[in-house]
């Protein structure tokens, strides 16, 4: 199978998991509705998924977004508790600035993963991504390092071996 037709049958099968996930399913006329639906969105938008053959087997990257799914929602949590605790503290101790990290990141798909990841644990937003040199720019409430190794590793580090396994 081409990588075309196998990536429009991933987007197919997951459009169609989602479809039902998010429908409640009571009658025929639903299920037809996601599977016509999920076709269409295949056919479409299929081809961007999956474009290239991947080194790793798919368990291994699946085990890998798994991982990498529980640590982010760790570091959401742990960044929720940081910035409450700097909302509620009197003297509002915050420093913020902007930084620099690198990504080693090339596929668009996992660049857009990292930056989603980066802007929805609070305290941090993706400003501009520099994606020839490797490097997001990046806003951070509380900034305890400009050093571009130090941030890469406090921000971006925590989920970029991951994606690598999942999407490189």
């Amino acid at each position: 199978m081409s990588i075309k037709w196998r990536s429009r049958l991933t987007v197919y099968i997951l459009s169609l998991l989602i479809w039902f996930a998010l429908t409640d399913i009571k009658k025929f006329e639903e299920v037809a509705a996601g599977i016509v639906i999920s076709f269409l969105v295949s056919l479409i938008a299929g081809h961007m998924l999956v474009t290239t053959e991947k080194s790793k087997s798919p368990i291994m990257r699946f085990k890998s977004a798994v991982i990498y799914l529980f640590k982010f929602l760790w570091e959401m949590i742990k960044a929720n508790i940081h910035v409450a605790y700097i909302v509620l503290h009197p003297n509002l101790p915050i420093k913020p600035g902007i930084v620099k990290i690198k990504t080693r990141l090339t596929k668009d798909i996992a660049i857009t993963v990292l930056t989603n990841s980066i802007t929805l644990t609070p305290g941090t937003l993706t400003i501009d991504v520099d994606k020839q040199a490797g490097e997001i720019y990046i806003h951070w409430i509380d900034t305890f390092t400009i050093d571009t190794d130090q941030a890469t590793k406090e921000i971006g580090g925590k989920f970029e071996k991951n994606l690598v396994e999942v999407f490189e």
